[in-house]
């Protein structure tokens, strides 16, 4: 039997023998090939002279594999795996689709976008496409989706990006005029309330239920959108929830400033969740975005 570079049999006989072994029949692997079972059957007895082993059993219901059988289609499987990979890519690469990531407005602004152009000088050839939404995503349509939420409830392809800690900010303003010490004071004050549609968000009444509070919350300016919760709170109008590690270019800045030391782990975490579809670049930049969170992490 000719042999490739790689010392292989032929890959007509393997095609052949994957069909087969994931169908656990010669004719139903048969059909998805679309040859005749005794094309598929004579192949399989090619591979298996070539190997000097046989790879099936045949049983009254159809074949079913046996060690050596299964040893290579263990092997073949993540092998063809990443071949599939492979090609994946540069179909999108020549379809110019690109991957596609779902943040909220918040994470796409504040951390997502500041490092895509650190990821594009990596990695040129690669189009990132963004579809910014502050609704819960159920459209399987994108290859990336960025969330905050609990990670261990969620049964997709999932990767942890960052924990973060919860703490009121406000502006230096604001910081400045309103001094206060215990917890009770800091409701007196006019706190600014993020009512999205996404219930994943953590409110003022739970953390401060984490911080011990039990009393009322009073209402305050309420808004729909993070981004603009942080910006009432950037003009003076109240004391915001912040995630620290994601507001860190408005604290930076001092846009905004840590209001008190109150301050307590976020309960939920920012985690990306890979689609079925995603491909090989949809993977990359999974990868270098987790790697780069947990190399900023080692960095505070």
């Amino acid at each position: 039997m000719a042999r490739t570079h790689f010392n292989l049999p032929p890959l007509s006989t393997l095609d052949a023998f994957d069909a087969a072994a994931r169908h656990r029949s010669f004719k139903r692997g048969a059909a998805e090939l679309n040859v005749s079972p005794s094309a598929v059957s004579h192949q399989i007895k090619a591979l298996e002279a070539d190997l000097g082993v046989s790879l099936f059993e045949r049983t009254n219901r159809g074949v079913e594999l046996n060690r050596d059988g299964a040893a290579l289609y263990t092997a073949l499987e993540h092998g063809f795996g990443h071949i599939s990979q492979a090609v994946e890519s540069l179909r999108e690469q020549s379809s110019g689709r690109g991957v596609e990531v779902v943040a909220t407005t918040a994470m796409s602004h504040l951390w997502l976008t500041p490092r895509l152009g650190k990821f594009w000088r990596e990695h040129g050839s690669i189009t990132v496409n963004q579809q910014v939404s502050d609704s819960p995503w159920s459209d399987e349509r994108y290859d990336l989706l960025i969330r905050y939420g609990d990670v261990s409830a969620d049964n997709g392809d999932c990767d942890i990006l960052f924990k973060d800690h919860l703490r009121p900010l406000a502006s230096p303003q604001f910081s400045e005029a309103n001094r206060i010490e215990r917890l009770e004071d800091l409701v007196k004050l006019p706190l600014i309330h993020l009512n999205a549609p996404d219930r994943q968000w953590t409110s003022w009444k739970d953390w401060l239920a984490t911080m011990g509070y039990t009393g009322p919350v009073p209402d305050g300016l309420t808004v729909n959108n993070y981004v603009i919760a942080l910006q009432a709170a950037q003009d003076g109008m109240g004391l915001v929830l912040g995630w620290e590690r994601m507001t860190a270019p408005l604290l930076g800045s001092g846009s905004l400033k840590t209001f008190t030391n109150f301050r307590s782990v976020a309960p939920k975490l920012f985690y990306v969740r890979k689609s079925s579809r995603a491909g090989l670049q949809a993977e990359i930049l999974r990868d270098w975005l987790v790697q780069t969170a947990r190399s900023e992490e080692a960095d505070i």
